[in-house]
């Protein structure tokens, strides 16, 4: 679903590489957590992921289709839900969501379908037809996340999603990245909240200063009754470097 081999971001005006020679595969059918400290370069990546910044070296592939080469159609099965739910505020709910239907040429019988959908499990049908605006922080990410499931994406990518939300609104969108998952496609998301990622993801990886310490199957823990964050603080404020 995902493939990073070699990925290198620098700033422009800086020496250092946000992201350096990072390498990842992400498989069908999992939820995949991203983990590190702030200023690690967890938005960096997914922001190369989804092509809002551009990359110096490496490649990055999504359904094998590489972005460089071909952005459109790899981009086009990519859903986003980005950490300041950037969304046209002056629009409804429901012009927003067809606007990202029309953009991915989702039929529209098909788009209310799916939308309806997901206004019923996160409880917005009655705001969809109020301007985004008027919107609270929470119902802005729940509209932001429709908008990224309308065209049924193959890899979904969410950077910080749970901040801001209510604990109902948190369980909804857990259950539906894991129904996601388990239909076959991927979820890839960034979190500060260990607890979360150790009880919904089935594998995780840990980034500092840019750069891979480790990946880890979250099952081997729990078998090894090694909590996520005691690793996740040995990896990032200890001597361990990384074990798998």
């Amino acid at each position: 679903m995902l493939e990073i081999n070699n990925l290198k971001k620098k700033y422009t005006g800086s020496d250092i590489y946000a992201v350096n020679d990072l390498t990842l595969k992400l498989k069908p059918g999992e939820i995949f957590g991203f983990l590190g400290p702030n200023g690690a370069g967890k938005s960096t990546t997914i922001k190369s992921i989804v092509g809002v910044l551009p990359y110096e070296e490496g490649t990055i592939k999504i359904c094998d289709i590489d972005l460089k080469e071909n952005p459109l159609k790899a981009k086009s099965n990519v859903g986003y839900v980005p950490d300041n739910h950037a969304v046209f505020e002056r629009l409804t709910g429901r012009e927003y969501v067809n606007h990202i239907a029309n953009l991915y040429n989702v039929p529209m019988d098909v788009a209310q379908e799916r939308s309806e959908k997901y206004l019923k499990i996160f409880k917005l049908e009655h705001a969809y037809d109020r301007q985004i605006k008027s919107y609270s922080h929470g119902m802005k990410q729940k509209i932001t996340v429709i908008a990224a499931l309308v065209h049924n994406p193959k890899l979904w990518i969410l950077d910080e999603p749970l901040t801001g939300l209510d604990p109902q609104s948190c369980y909804q969108l857990k259950a539906a990245m894991r129904k996601h998952a388990d239909e076959g496609n991927t979820v890839f998301f960034s979190s500060h909240i260990l607890d979360v990622v150790e009880n919904l993801c089935d594998r995780v990886c840990i980034i500092k200063r840019g750069e891979l310490k480790g990946v880890y199957d979250l099952k081997k823990l729990k078998k090894e009754n090694k909590p996520l964050e005691e690793l996740f603080m040995s990896v990032i404020y200890g001597d361990e470097g990384g074990a798998k």
